[in-house]
């Protein structure tokens, strides 16, 4: 039980890792977004505590993939609300999409670790 939620606590800050990596590039370098000190902070702190997981502990087989999964799934996120928030961008059709499909894909991986780690 305690690995399953280390687990989600390494897959949340991956998310978030992701959201911010996307918040710091559009704060840094887009000139319609607005500049903002937080996406960075942000960055900072979750890449630390991510790497002392990693530091402190194992991972389980499948957890890198679905890790990887969250955090280009955080990117899209970001960019899907970005682009609806300022369409001078462009559309947010295709991240929007790409979204849905990770969303399902981490939901279907992770249901069969459930699985997997009940029997």
């Amino acid at each position: 039980m305690k690995q399953t939620v280390q687990d989600r606590g390494t897959l949340l800050l991956a998310l978030i890792a992701g959201l911010s990596i996307n918040g710091t590039f559009a704060a840094l370098f887009s000139s319609i977004v607005p500049f903002s000190v937080f996406p960075i902070i942000s960055l900072v702190l979750t890449v630390y505590c991510l790497h002392q997981r990693y530091q402190n502990r194992t991972m389980p087989v499948g957890l890198p993939g679905l890790a990887a999964g969250c955090f280009i799934l955080g990117i899209l996120l970001y960019s899907t609300v970005v682009r609806a928030e300022y369409p001078a961008i462009g559309s947010n059709f295709l991240p929007a999409v790409l979204s849905v499909i990770l969303v399902f894909w981490v939901g279907f991986r992770m249901r069969n670790r459930k699985h997997e780690l009940s029997e």
